[in-house]
């Protein structure tokens, strides 16, 4: 009875588990070289980040962090580095708003360091400088899109009382 009891709390524990790391792409382009290497390097890049989750079964996820980063030196591009970094985990007791949460913010987060070191590596063997990304505060971007989207749907609220006047 006690094992019964026991089982069931443990059932509704929450849980997040990674359950295997792995690089689903990297692609990297240096399309003026060695031209540009015969030049002053002055780097200005430009980065991007996007993360996505899909639903594999009843408790795994599949979540994909996907970095850009450009390159460019004077005019020329340098380089093109995009990597997907993805991870699968286990979650379980974890719904609604908490759920969004892990998998926008938190497992992304859990993410980065491995997508940052395949970047680094990737850019170095390219022939330039190594590029250490600066941490990501995913919970603040979490914070904002969902502020983006109150915003847009109070703005779809006033939209529609003028239209229904």
């Amino acid at each position: 009875m006690a094992e019964e009891i026991q089982g069931a709390t443990n059932a509704q524990q929450p849980s997040l588990n990674l359950g295997r790391v792995y690089l689903k792409d990297l692609s990297f382009e240096a399309p003026n070289t060695p031209e540009l290497f015969q030049t002053a390097f002055e780097p200005n890049y430009a980065v991007q980040l996007n993360s996505k989750a899909r639903k594999l079964d009843d408790n795994n996820y599949e979540v994909i962090l996907v970095i850009n980063v450009e390159c460019k030196s004077g005019d020329k591009v340098a380089f093109v580095c995009e990597v997907q970094q993805a991870g699968v985990f286990t979650i379980s007791g974890v719904e609604g708003m908490q759920l969004r949460h892990a998998l926008t913010a938190y497992t992304p987060s859990l993410l980065f360091p491995y997508a940052r070191q395949v970047i680094a590596a990737a850019i170095g063997q390219g022939g330039f400088p190594a590029l250490h990304l600066a941490p990501v505060n995913f919970d603040q971007i979490f914070a904002m899109q969902l502020q983006r989207e109150a915003e847009q749907a109070q703005a779809g609220n006033s939209a529609e009382a003028s239209t229904v006047q």
